[in-house]
């Protein structure tokens, strides 16, 4: 059966990480949807890199953050923030490619 993350989560959200970097948050609504997806490690970095089209050398980390039951990619900007052709400055509007994902789990 599949899941679509926009279901299985209670947030989904993008911000800086330095003027450099962008992090993508995943909070999941439970313990255990959090280790299913933990488990069969869905949120990787091919699977950010493919989305948002960059190497996988330039996600920087995925972060799995028990307490919270959340899962944080960060990744390296392809601009910095501030620059002149930037057009989201504080990284918040990043996390669009997220909202389709579906799981299998």
């Amino acid at each position: 059966m599949k899941h679509k993350l926009i279901d299985i989560a209670k947030v989904i959200r993008s911000k800086n990480s330095g003027p450099y970097e962008i992090t993508f948050d995943i909070i999941l609504k439970d313990k255990e949807t959090f280790n299913a997806l933990v488990e069969h490690k869905c949120i990787n970095a091919e699977l950010i890199a493919s989305l948002y089209k960059i190497k996988v050398e330039d996600v920087i980390t995925i972060v799995e953050f028990v307490p919270a039951n959340a899962i944080k990619a960060t990744i390296i900007r392809p601009m910095c923030s501030g620059d002149i052709r930037e057009t989201d400055v504080y990284g918040a509007q990043q996390h669009a490619p997220l909202l389709d994902l579906e799981f299998d789990y």
